[in-house]
């Protein structure tokens, strides 16, 4: 297996977007698959390579990255050292992070087919992603969300706070980090809601969907995807009893193989791609 670590792409005036991409040596593997994290999410998170091996042995080139602003740096890609980074991040600049890995692949890689797998928030980029683009052929959810409003919780007292203030912060239950979200990032959600409006994409997506959850997820209720599916029907809805948010993974994750239910979130998807 051939696996390019940290490399780097670039954009003038842009933060560049750090990647991984795993390849099968004995297999020229045409069909690529684009990994979006999630909400304080990186990379590099728990066993998101070992994702990652399991495609590519499996005949895909997958490729791992960090949208831009997720609070991560070049040199230090895992967690959160650029919190100021983070706090200038918006849906508007994860989707032209998207856009940006796309053409990279697209123009340097030559796939016959392009796939997105996403977790979490990141399943909003790519859904709306999808829709919009044709060279994506499908899309996979794992854990995924429906609506990108509800997270700035509009007409709250918080809300009101943050509005005066120009920055609020949620707490990293992990790393004990104070995260700012900049008011930039609900005025950028404002002035492109349609594009950014979730059950429009999906209503609209007229391409093959699998929607993986799990049915302990305590982060995103599973209602959530099935929500999701109820706006496709045509889409498919693999829901994994007693898998929770992260389908048993962990950071850091030292095992050396997968977490049940997380291998079993990677074989619904295969089986979805063959």
């Amino acid at each position: 297996m051939r696996i390019k670590k940290n490399r780097i792409l670039k954009a003038e005036r842009k933060k560049p977007i750090l990647y991984d991409l795993y390849q099968n040596d004995a297999l020229d593997a045409k069909h690529v698959i684009l990994f979006c994290h999630g909400y304080k999410g990186f990379k590099d998170w728990g066993a998101w390579h070992l994702v990652a091996e399991a495609f590519a042995e499996a005949g895909y080139s997958f490729l791992k990255f960090n949208f831009s602003h997720n609070g991560g740096t070049v040199d230090q890609p895992i967690d959160f050292p650029d919190l100021e980074a983070f706090a200038q991040n918006n849906f508007s600049k994860e989707l032209d992070d998207l856009e940006r890995v796309l053409a990279f692949v697209t123009n340097e890689l030559h796939p016959d087919s392009i796939s997105v797998v996403a977790h979490s928030r990141g399943s909003g980029i790519a859904l709306i992603k999808t829709e919009e683009d044709s060279r994506i052929k499908n899309v996979i959810t794992w854990a995924g969300v429906c609506d990108y409003k509800i997270f700035f919780h509009e007409g709250t007292e918080t809300f009101q706070q943050w509005k005066k203030t120009g920055r609020t912060f949620v707490e990293n239950t992990r790393t004990k980090q104070r995260m700012p979200h900049d008011w930039q990032f609900y005025e950028d959600f404002k002035a492109h809601e349609d594009r950014l409006t979730i059950h429009r994409a999906v209503k609209n997506l007229d391409k093959p969907l699998l929607i993986v959850h799990g049915s302990e997820d305590a982060t995103i209720p599973v209602n959530v995807s099935q929500l999701l599916h109820s706006w496709n029907p045509t889409s498919e809805l693999v829901i994994l009893e007693g898998a929770d948010h992260v389908f048993g993974a962990s950071h850091p994750w030292e095992n050396d193989e997968l977490p049940t239910d997380l291998r079993k979130a990677v074989t619904a998807s295969l089986n979805f791609l063959k």
